[in-house]
């Protein structure tokens, strides 16, 4: 199967970041959020994405423009009728995203493909209130998205040979490195990374450490380009508590539970760069 079309479901942080590599790669995507303002701060995030690019050299500027061609707005959820892949990439909130999936498998395509960006949320579960749990799967991008190479391909239970190799192809297409994984809560990204986010908390709610001593060790000692704690606010501290608690709910183990300082914060609304105020304070973040 080829993909020409893709809707993107959601237009943060990752969604405009999917919308930018596959609108560069030639498709045409339409990316849906009922937020206009979304829309409005999606837009410009890949404008300003594309042409840190093109002033790299890394695209060329009929390149940037084309690709900014490519990306049609829209609120409403219908506007996926014409797509040959869907990508949900909204909070990560199951169900919210039983929700969209309900809604996407009434109005896509049948021969469609729906796939999850969920870092964490099982794919068998979100297929399972489908009519199509064959053509629904997982594709969980890094952020930032137009940077990181790995796309981690997750098989549901039900997902079929075709779905898995037209997504691993489109991947690769895209300019990714995709890895297939099987459909396990935090896949494998995730079921390292979060439980180390969450000791570097522990360690700084225990007073091990200031935060920038934590991530300074992590980055000259264990030769990470980035430590524990500005990743976390990177991702964003509420999705770091969502994948946690997932964790902890599916797999049953206190290693997962989540560090209380890392509740507090959420709960104070200091959720990491998007807020301008996580573990560290970024620009105007008070």
């Amino acid at each position: 199967m080829t993909i020409e079309r893709v809707a993107v479901v959601g237009a943060g942080t990752m969604g405009n970041g999917i919308a930018h590599v596959c609108a560069l790669a030639g498709l045409e995507v339409v990316l849906v959020d009922s937020d206009p303002g979304a829309h409005e701060r999606g837009l410009a995030t890949i404008g300003r994405n594309l042409e840190r690019q093109r002033s790299k050299g890394k695209i060329g500027e009929a390149e940037r423009h084309a690709a900014l061609g490519r990306i049609e707005p829209a609120t409403a959820l219908e506007r996926v009728s014409r797509a040959g892949l869907v990508v949900e990439a909204v909070p990560e909130i199951a169900e919210l995203k039983y929700g969209i999936f309900e809604q996407l498998d009434r109005l896509a395509p049948r021969d469609a493909i729906l796939a999850s960006n969920t870092s964490s949320i099982s794919i068998t579960a979100i297929a399972a209130g489908t009519t199509r749990p064959g053509q629904v799967i997982g594709m969980h991008f890094m952020n930032p998205v137009p940077v990181m190479k790995l796309v981690e391909v997750i098989r549901g239970l039900r997902t079929d040979d075709a779905t898995t190799a037209t997504v691993m192809n489109l991947s690769r297409a895209l300019g990714k490195v995709p890895v297939e994984v099987r459909d396990f809560p935090g896949f494998v990204s995730n079921r390292i990374l979060a439980p180390m986010i969450n000791e570097a908390v522990f360690a700084l709610m225990e007073g091990v450490a200031e935060a920038e001593a934590i991530d300074t060790v992590m980055k000259l000692g264990m030769n990470h380009p980035m430590g524990p704690l500005a990743l976390a606010d990177l991702i964003g501290l509420d999705t770091c508590l969502n994948i946690l608690e997932v964790l902890h709910r599916e797999l049953g183990d206190d290693r997962y539970r989540p560090c209380p300082l890392l509740r507090q914060y959420v709960a104070a609304g200091w959720l990491g760069r998007k807020t301008g105020r996580g573990f560290h304070i970024y620009g105007g973040g008070r």
